[in-house]
């Protein structure tokens, strides 16, 4: 089975994306497939690779980036939800003129069409957050 995840909480603001990462976890682990995660909302935070959290936290940046890389899916934020929060990739930055880019590059910035690509693409889209 395929599935797209959606992911609206923040890494360390709600339970959200700590649940979706183990969901994802599970299922690549019973031998399914994650065909893209697609970050909404406060959820693109995910993606932000000056996250420090403590080191007996579960340092989700990281997690979602092992996730993507050793497995081949897709981690695409919204670019408008981003834009708002202050995640930029390089492109973004150099576009704004804003002097740095703060989005890991193993993340996509694109637009909304990616989320409903995912959900014809996908057997099933598993939403966290509200």
């Amino acid at each position: 089975m395929r599935f797209t995840i959606v992911v609206q909480g923040g890494p360390y603001t709600s339970q959200a994306s700590l649940s979706a990462w183990h969901f994802a976890r599970a299922v690549v682990a019973t031998g399914h497939e994650i065909y893209r995660v697609f970050f909404y909302h406060d959820g693109v935070y995910n993606g932000n690779s000056l996250l420090t959290p403590p080191q007996d936290e579960t340092d989700l940046h990281m997690a979602w980036c092992t996730l993507g890389r050793d497995h081949g899916c897709e981690l695409v934020v919204c670019i408008a939800s981003a834009l708002r929060r202050g995640m930029l990739d390089d492109g973004e930055a150099r576009r704004y003129e804003k002097p740095l880019a703060n989005l890991n590059k193993l993340f996509i910035v694109s637009g909304l069409g990616q989320l409903i690509d995912g959900a014809i693409s996908a057997d099933r889209t598993v939403t966290f957050g509200n």
